[in-house]
């Protein structure tokens, strides 16, 4: 785009509550240029004005893990929900390794659309798939396509055969090198979960890490089935084990942490490493305690992920109702802080983390990866404390996503791209793959 992208007469959103009415904000290139009193910011020639009448102007939000492609071969039915979690498993490795390069394009393509219109500038992918090199590029061409900034990674496991598993890894690793400093698309060293991958696999992936400099996604403490698996086979509890093996860091990226103590919370937050929650999946997938109570109360570099299924604003409705539980006992006073946390501050800190931009606020300087809600907040005059203000923002409709400077939903409606077309290739890819698996018989 050439010129100024220029947001005027918006409110603007703070992580602690308060808006800021009447106010410009100017993008030039991928960058917040400026922000201002929206009368001392002029149209200029050639800028592209939004005229937002007061709505709401917030930064990007993070799915922190998720699954845009296998989240929807298996939709997560009350049946496939009640089976056990080895027999989830295996019909869900069953069914990816039937994806063709064709399919992932255009389930990614869907996926990563859907995401944009719910207001989600970055996601954080971790794909099954037989053909690793194959499936990651298709990914990266479709983030490119849509417009979504994504962190991929394969979900790689020894489940079947050390070679295999090693292949996997090397294309992994290759994607990873490629894309070091692509704008939009960034590579990591996805593994599947402890329970699915020995020790030689996992030094060989913390290594990599380390001379790549690249993030891991993985799931953490995935399920208790994850924790009895690991303990019987090598005497130590999920988190430990992979602290032990050099797992745990400032480049790890752990969805789920689903089965865990006050002490491996503590380890957590010393490591540095980055835990995505999925408040939904933990009362869906999981009998047992609520992990929240440790992992809120202790770590401090979280964020909100949807595991493929739903929304972020879904995920943050879930989240309210387990901090309201851990508030009314005495052990959380702040509420509202908590949820700013996992929903911006925490998913600010991972975004800069792998681009290396200052992220998750509406700042001069800050990337431009914003949103602006069909919302306009209220807010005290005296104060510009907007009450709910996270409850309003989640209940809103998006009318416009921005992602490193460029529009990529305008009023609602995917720019340059038909949604509904991106939905029927979607339905297409996936009868196809059902045709394969004969789930029908």
């Amino acid at each position: 785009m050439e010129g100024r992208l220029l947001l005027k007469n918006c409110a603007v959103f703070r992580a602690d509550g308060r808006v800021r009415h009447g106010m410009a904000v100017v993008v030039e290139g991928n960058t917040i240029r400026r922000m201002a009193p929206d009368a001392q910011v002029p149209v200029l020639p050639g800028d592209w004005e939004v005229a937002c009448h007061g709505r709401l102007v917030a930064p990007g939000l993070v799915d922190c893990h998720t699954h845009l492609v296998n989240g929807q071969l298996l939709p997560p039915t009350g049946h496939f929900l009640m089976l056990p979690p080895r027999e989830r498993l295996d019909r869900l490795r069953h069914v990816a390794r039937l994806l063709t390069n064709e399919d992932v394009e255009a389930l990614t393509r869907y996926a990563a659309a859907r995401a944009l219109r719910h207001g989600v500038t970055l996601a954080v992918e971790h794909l099954s798939c037989q053909d690793v090199a194959g499936g990651l590029a298709a990914q990266a061409r479709a983030a490119e396509a849509v417009g979504l900034r994504l962190v991929t990674s394969h979900s790689t496991h020894g489940l079947d055969g050390a070679a295999q598993a090693q292949a996997w890894l090397d294309a992994n690793a290759d994607f990873t090198r490629a894309h070091r400093d692509h704008p939009l698309v960034r590579g990591a060293l996805g593994f599947h979960a402890s329970f699915t991958c020995d020790d030689a696999l996992l030094r060989r992936i913390a290594e990599l890490s380390r001379v790549l400099d690249a993030p891991t996604v993985f799931h953490l403490a995935e399920s208790e089935d994850d924790l009895a698996s690991t303990y019987s086979q090598h005497g130590k509890r999920v988190v430990p084990r992979l602290d032990a093996l050099g797992l745990l860091g400032p480049r790890a990226i752990a969805g789920y942490a689903r089965v865990l103590d006050s002490a491996e919370a503590e380890l957590l937050e010393q490591s540095g490493a980055f835990v995505a929650l999925a408040a939904r999946g933990v009362r869906a997938l999981e009998r047992g305690a609520d992990p929240m109570d440790a992992v809120l109360s202790r770590v401090h570099l979280l964020g909100l992920g949807t595991g493929g299924h739903g929304s972020l604003q879904d995920e943050l409705l879930a989240a309210l109702v387990g901090v309201l539980r851990i508030s009314r006992s005495g052990r959380m006073p702040d509420v509202d802080g908590a949820l700013a946390h996992l929903l911006v501050n925490g998913p600010a800190e991972l975004c800069t983390r792998v681009f290396g931009l200052p992220s998750g606020s509406v700042e001069e300087g800050s990337i431009a990866d914003l949103v602006v809600y069909d919302v306009v907040p209220t807010a005290d005059p005296e104060t510009g404390y907007s009450p709910y203000l996270l409850g309003q923002l989640a209940h809103s409709p998006v009318g416009w996503t921005i992602v490193n400077g460029r529009v990529c939903v305008r009023e609602g409606q995917l720019l340059g791209l038909d949604y509904v077309a991106l939905s029927r290739a979607a339905t297409q890819a996936l009868e196809r793959v059902w045709t394969r698996a004969r789930l029908g018989s």
